[in-house]
């Protein structure tokens, strides 16, 4: 309730409303039902010094008493008593029982919704640290997991990191987790897709973090966010509500907090030592503990996650929509002359016919789709993990490079491959016959023998027969690198050679020198005077 009397007398001192409302915190609407009242009642400054309580509230009286006196109050003293006896004890238990207990006479009830409201005001006057309750099927809790797992490529050897993705509903606390290669908006609204489908339900609100896949700032110098663009068309589709957690208030997401702690002590920490060479399989070994998390670790009251989510909260969830959401990118892309395509360094056919042309590109996170115009030339399950995959169709590819011997054929690689060595043709052989389609590794062996063997064939021959030797995976990257740490190897400093003495060596003696006259001035030659 506003301080009237604080008001009054900052009204009667002419001060401005933008001054009461900084000084005070109180409303415009109540500065001036202040200001209507003093010049109404012609109340002067002492008067109202005079004024007691009673007095203020005939004068300016709290109709919200009204509204209440006609509703039983809850005993919430009562109520945070019970809860720091008992940790299950919820706000919906006490809502149950207030209802359930006997009123008087023309007396009401406050809803569950009201009732909480009220609690949480108490809880605020009175400083309590109030027990998160959440009702079921309402709320879905989203985070990273701030640990990450290790990905090897099985090819280059490279470790990448595979970050977790962790949801929770805070009122069974069912556990949903996956990995992704990176933590970008399309990853982001992927583990919501895959979230939604695990529980086979949407709740009304989504409680993120304010991270930037969830939120940006509405303008520079302003601290208010606002939803990302992409992240709110995820929420129109399922018809949810993104409420960002309070920056800085854990408690806001607490359950979320939890359930990243599980994760990280009962999914990566369990997992930490192993080796992944593929990201499908991380997945499974995750889905493993995650099950495990949800069906196996018992309550105090002896029910499961799983089991509480499936009898109480499953059936209360939103249906999922008939159409899957996709998050859709738009690219410009030239089609190269291997008559592929290249999104995010991963390469795509298309008809042959096309190579040239610019091609407008739909990706989303499981299609790619190629438009030639506006029509639909082509089709491909979108590649992710290892860079520089293939997608080719065999439609795409023109009769003139299906067994042929002739221009741009595996035999136009391996003839110049031949003056090099064995071990040249034996490189540029794997990497042909490990293409599904040859013609996929044509611009790679260009590289290798018009690049890397213009200029030095007996390097590239040992690069190649080292690579060999290491039974390595060879590429164009991979060559390049050795031959650059071998020619790096090579250059050993020069022996030191010693500097030329500055003494100058005596002249042989000769029987010509015996008949030379040489006439040398003595000291006396250069003193002065002469």
């Amino acid at each position: 309730m506003a301080d009237y009397s604080a008001i009054m007398a900052l009204v009667l001192e002419r001060r401005s409303y933008s001054e009461i409302v900084q000084m005070l915190g109180c409303s415009r609407r109540e500065i001036s039902l202040v200001s209507k009242t003093v010049k109404a009642r012609g109340i002067t400054a002492g008067l109202a010094a005079s004024l007691s309580r009673d007095e203020l509230a005939e004068l300016f009286p709290d109709g919200r008493k009204n509204v209440s006196a006609g509703f039983v109050q809850p005993d919430f003293a009562g109520i945070v008593k019970s809860m720091k006896f008992n940790r299950h004890y919820t706000l919906q238990q006490a809502w149950h029982r207030y209802v359930q207990a006997p009123a008087g006479q023309d007396k009401n009830k406050y809803g569950y919704t009201q009732f909480c409201q009220l609690f949480n005001d108490y809880a605020a006057v009175h400083e309590v640290v109030a027990t998160l309750h959440h009702e079921p099927a309402r709320t879905m809790l989203v985070d990273w997991a701030g640990d990450t797992l290790p990905l090897v490529d099985a090819v280059s050897g490279e470790v990448a990191k595979a970050y977790l993705f962790v949801a929770v509903l805070p009122y069974s606390g069912m556990v949903f987790c996956k990995a992704f290669t990176d933590m970008k908006q399309e990853a982001w609204n992927s583990a919501h897709v895959q979230a939604f489908e695990t529980y086979c339900g949407v709740t009304p609100i989504v409680v993120p973090d304010n991270a930037a896949t969830a939120t940006n700032l509405h303008s520079k110098g302003d601290s208010t966010r606002v939803i990302n663009a992409k992240y709110q068309q995820l929420a129109d589709h399922y018809g949810t509500a993104i409420v960002p957690a309070g920056a800085n208030r854990p408690r806001h997401k607490a359950a979320a907090e939890s359930a990243v702690n599980v994760v990280n002590k009962r999914v990566i920490g369990y997992l930490s030592e192993e080796v992944w060479m593929t990201l499908a399989k991380l997945k499974t070994d995750i889905d493993e503990r995650v099950d495990a998390i949800n069906e196996q670790i018992k309550r105090v009251d002896g029910t499961t996650m799983a089991g509480q989510f499936t009898t109480e909260e499953a059936q209360l969830l939103k249906p999922l929509l008939a159409d899957r959401f996709e998050s859709v990118e738009w690219k410009q892309l030239k089609a190269g002359r291997n008559y592929h395509v290249t999104a995010d360094y991963q390469h795509y056919s298309e008809p042959y016919k096309l190579t040239g042309q610019i091609l407008k590109v739909r990706l989303t996170g499981v299609r790619v789709t190629v438009f030639d115009g506006e029509s639909v030339a082509c089709e491909h399950p979108r590649k992710h993990g290892r860079k520089g995959q293939y997608s080719t169709l065999a439609e795409h590819v023109p009769k003139q490079h299906q067994n042929i011997d002739g221009l741009w054929s595996p035999k136009w690689f391996l003839d110049p491959a031949r003056p090099f060595g064995p071990a040249t043709v034996a490189v540029i052989t794997a990497i042909l016959e490990r293409a599904k389609i040859p013609a996929q590794a044509f611009l790679n062996c260009q590289n290798i023998l018009s690049g890397l063997g213009k200029n030095n064939r007996q390097r590239l021959e040992e690069t190649c027969q080292q690579i060999l030797n290491q039974n390595g995976y060879p590429t164009y990257t991979t060559l390049k690198r050795l031959m650059a740490s071998m020619n790096s190897d090579s250059k050993q400093a020069a022996a030191p050679v010693p500097a030329p003495p500055n003494m100058k060596k005596p002249a042989a003696s000769s029987d010509l020198d015996e008949h030379i006259d040489v006439y040398v001035r003595g000291a006396d030659y250069f003193q002065e005077g002469w």
